[in-house]
């Protein structure tokens, strides 16, 4: 209660400090063309959820009640699944005839549902298939405890429709509560509020007042502790990984309050992080109230927490304005990456989130010349017609989108924009946002007729055109420089024991190996290991870009780490391109299918999905 006030008077301190934003013209509502539901014109307004997880079977099955509104009065309900059974329905306790149609790629089977202008509650019975994408069932030798099994599951971008009858859509928002049915001794886990106990009997109650996108919706279950950080802030993980998550999320209830600081009131109540097994193919999951997080982050020394500061930023990005289409996704990931660099130079300094910004920009080129520059893929407003979603999950969204918001911070002035922003977020909370609903907000709100700074910007390159526009800003590089006269100093002769590296983060050394001349010389990678001890390091960013290197090079003492490294991490941004070095050389082939073969199930649908087009 205490946070629900202090939001009340920070919104009013707000609303009396700067004007009220304009109201525009309403823009017509963004078709979504990846969900075959009915939602836009029947209302799903809440889902009851009871279900029971079964790991001997891989299944979940129970039931899920929707309730719902018809205005318009239509004769069929029409909800996504993929790969469900449909056992029965039943329409305000009526039992109810039900359909599937045939399966379309990538959006599965649209489920049809008889129902009157009057229907207020829709059951229905259901279990899930053998391969449902937002699954992974992790033996326990696949945990690090190693003593029980563990679920998790992925949602984004279409994939709750694997593990729930629902409409599978962004821009469709609807509270839920639960029932889950784990065996006993074990923890659930949901997007919502949660226990920090385990109950005896096996079974968790979960409420989410806030309405969200069925792509927010989560669920893990396992052999699962918690920790607090402070009053709203806590940790949960295995048990043997707890206390070193807990160390290295310390810092989290600090990220929280700098958040509020800049762009208004945290409004979930608790910001809770679970730090998954290995096999997690993601940086992490923005589920509201519980991030998901890769165990890639936990380094020992908190230089790579800048992911979560980006997953709660998504807290106010993503999960409280939600981008109404997947071809909306940079209003998402754009914003976040900003908002997250936000928090990281407000907590570590200018100079270091000066070095997430180069870093980036470096991705936004990898990206660029991936796709080719004048892709379509590259626009910032996507074309995904007849497409996987996930197409359009690439750092384009993330840094193409961030550097425009970089961009007009540089041409309109921080203050201008942070009040734009403020405002976006309070007066679109719990709301959807079109790419064209943005830029006219963004047009009568922050351009305000300013024919000046609307030529400076250059809106129509950014958001409709390919490629990294002419007037993409760059941030000064002091620490960079250093690292870049030490790598230097290494390439002309100079000993790596005898280069000045003390007290480097984590940023300056994936800066010092990427800029490294590919494929460096075995004797060097002998001096540089010798000397760094990259082959051995804990730090996931630093050792995969020292294994990309190391295959490069064939620098074989690194291959022992390497496996090792590839039979835990599930990351796809790690697995990709250490794969697909491999895949370069008839020897690098033959590492890759060994070592695919025999860690395949270590990983993620989604990540088994990337990789099965890659090694062939």
């Amino acid at each position: 209660m205490k946070y629900a006030m202090l939001a009340g008077v920070l919104l009013v301190a707000a609303a009396c400090q700067t004007p009220t934003p304009k109201q525009t013209q309403e823009v017509p509502a963004a078709k979504d063309q990846h969900t075959l539901s009915n939602a836009d014109s029947i209302r799903m307004q809440h889902l009851s959820l009871d279900v029971a997880v079964n790991f001997e079977q891989h299944q979940i099955s129970g039931q899920a009640v929707w309730t719902i509104e018809n205005p318009s009065k239509l004769p069929v309900l029409k909800l996504d699944t993929y790969g469900l059974t449909i056992d029965s329905v039943t329409v305000d306790g009526k039992k109810v005839p039900h359909t599937l149609d045939p399966t379309l790629p990538h959006l599965g089977n649209r489920l049809n549902i008889p129902v009157e202008a009057a229907s207020r509650k829709v059951a229905i019975w259901y279990k899930t298939g053998s391969k449902a994408t937002a699954l992974q069932w992790l033996e326990p030798s696949q945990t690090l405890g190693r003593k029980h099994p563990f679920l998790y599951t992925q949602s984004e971008s279409i994939y709750a429709r694997t593990w729930i009858p629902c409409p599978d859509g962004p821009g469709i928002r609807f509270t839920y509560d639960a029932c889950v049915t784990v065996p006993k001794g074990l923890m659930a886990l949901m997007s919502a509020e949660n226990t920090q106990q385990r109950s005896d009997s096996g079974i968790y109650h979960f409420k989410m007042e806030q309405p969200v996108p069925a792509y927010l919706m989560a669920l893990a279950a396992g052999d699962i502790a918690f920790r607090a950080i402070d009053q709203r802030t806590g940790v949960y993980a295995e048990p043997a990984m707890l206390e070193k998550a807990h160390y290295e999320l310390g810092e989290v209830g600090k990220m929280v309050s700098t958040a509020e600081s800049l762009y208004g009131p945290y409004r979930w109540g608790r910001y809770d992080v679970l730090i998954l097994p290995p096999g997690f193919p993601l940086g992490g999951m923005e589920n509201p109230r519980l991030t998901f997080s890769t165990p890639t982050i936990i380094a020992g020394d908190r230089s790579l927490v800048s992911l979560i500061a980006h997953e709660l930023a998504h807290s106010w990005s993503g999960n409280l304005v939600t981008n109404a289409t997947w071809e909306d996704f940079w209003l998402n990931e754009g914003f976040t990456v900003y908002f997250e660099r936000r928090i990281m130079e407000a907590m570590m300094g200018a100079d270091y989130a000066d070095m997430l910004w180069e870093l980036g920009y470096q991705d936004l080129e990898n990206e660029v010349k991936s796709l080719g520059k004048d892709s379509k893929d590259t626009h910032l407003k996507l074309d995904l017609k007849d497409r996987d979603p996930d197409d359009g999950l690439t750092s384009i969204a993330y840094e193409k989108g961030a550097h425009f918001l970089r961009l007009i911070e540089e041409t309109a002035g921080r203050a201008k924009l942070d009040t734009f922003l403020r405002h976006y977020f309070d007066g679109h909370a719990f709301q959807t946002m079109s790419t064209e609903q943005f830029l006219q907000y963004l047009d009568a709100n922050l351009i305000q007729g300013d024919t000046t700074l609307a030529r400076k910007i250059n809106i129509k390159a950014w958001v409709y055109g390919p490629g990294i526009p002419a007037n993409c800003p760059r941030v000064p590089q002091k620490r960079f420089e250093k690292v870049d006269a030490e790598r230097n100093r290494f390439l002309q002769g100079t000993a790596a024991t005898q280069l000045a590296t003390q007290g480097w983060t984590s940023h300056e050394w994936l800066h010092f190996l990427r800029k490294m001349p590919q494929p460096l010389t075995v004797a060097q990678m002998e001096q540089l290991d010798k000397a760094f001890h990259f082959t051995q390091t804990g730090n996931s960013e630093v050792a995969d870009r020292w294994f990309i290197m190391s295959v490069a090079a064939d620098y074989t003492p690194a291959y022992g780490s390497m496996e090792q490294f590839l039979s835990t991490v599930g990351r796809r941004k790690f697995l990709t391109p250490l794969y697909t070095e491999m895949m370069k050389t008839p020897k690098g082939q033959e590492m890759a299918k060994r070592i695919y073969g025999k860690y395949k199930q270590n990983y993620h649908p989604l990540a088994q999905e990337t990789l099965d087009k890659l090694i062939k």
